[in-house]
């Protein structure tokens, strides 16, 4: 049966832990809108990435 040679201390335990937090997703302001999108996406309300038109967005009915 396989037995692990030595105890793994706590440090190492939680060293190993320090990379499995969860982080927020980050969302910036749009200049010309203010609308939240992500960065370095594009803005698929207005279609535009980084001031400059890149879809062209259908109008709701």
């Amino acid at each position: 049966m396989a037995v692990p040679k030595s105890k793994i201390t706590k440090s190492k335990r939680n060293m190993r832990r320090a990379h499995d937090a969860l982080s927020c997703d980050a969302y910036v302001e749009d200049k010309t809108t203010g609308e939240l999108h992500r960065p370095h996406h594009i803005d698929l309300k207005t279609g535009m990435y980084r001031g400059k038109q890149v879809l062209k967005v259908k109008d709701r009915i």
